[in-house]
Formats: structure tokens, sequence, C-alpha cells
């Protein structure tokens, strides 16, 4: 028998939940062994080649004034460094360095859920996925 459009999306809205639940339980154990909050992980993997503040913020969905605490605390434990754009003297870039290179290595071996989570779609469900997704958030 079909199910109601209320039933369908009751299981829609529970495998959204499933996923993001898989996704913040893989990503926060894997930052807890590196006494790192799940957000501080985040921004720690978006540095590993020179990012600006900016671009990190924009990653994090985040204020730039948070960004700078998480930074800050990154850089205090010796995982981040930052340095003036050559291109523009008033940007900072936040880079990895070779101790947050090895932490971000290892973050990504415990996080493989959630470094690739549409890994088992292929490039045309990826693309339909994205397409109904962006329809909701357009209505």
């Amino acid at each position: 028998m079909p199910k109601s459009p209320n039933e369908l999306t009751g299981e829609v809205i529970s495998l959204f939940a499933a996923v993001n639940r898989r996704y913040a339980q893989e990503s926060e154990a894997a930052a807890a062994t590196h006494e790192l909050t799940p957000l501080q992980a985040k921004a720690l993997l978006a540095t590993e080649d020179p990012v600006p503040m900016r671009r990190i913020a924009d990653r994090l969905h985040a204020e730039p004034s948070n960004v700078t605490a998480i930074i800050d605390r990154l850089e205090s434990r010796g995982l981040v460094g930052r340095s003036p754009d050559p291109g523009d003297r008033r940007v900072k870039l936040v880079a990895a360095t070779a101790a947050g290179r090895t932490v971000i290595a290892d973050l990504r071996a415990r996080m493989p859920f959630a470094a690739a989570p549409l890994d088992r779609l292929t490039t045309h469900q990826r693309e339909s996925l994205r397409e109904l997704l962006q329809l909701m958030l357009d209505t």
C-alpha cells in the first residue's frame, strides 16, 4: 500500500535527522580525541591551504569575530599560523602548521562518513539531491 504524503514526509525528516546525527557524532568523537570542539576541528580542516579568515567564517556559517576566537585557540596550540596575504596586507591568511596537518590527517581518518557523506551517491544522484534540497529552500 502506498504511503501517505505525511508518512513520506515523516520518513524523509527522520532520515535527515539520522544523517545529521551520524555526522555530528562522528565529528564530535574525532574532535574530542584532540581536545577540540567540533567547530575548532571544522575550522582546522579548512586550513590545509592558506585561507582568509572570511572564508573560514563562511564555511562555519559564523561571524568573523567568533572565528577569530576559534583561530586564536588553534594558534595557541600550535595547530595554525597567521600571515598577511601578499595580495592584500589587510587580510590575514590562516594555514595549518605541520602539527595541524598531522591532526587534520587523523581527523579525516576518524571521520569517513563526515568527510564524504555522499560517497555512495552517483554524480547524477548528487545533482538530483542538490536540486531537490534547493527547491525546498526556495519556497
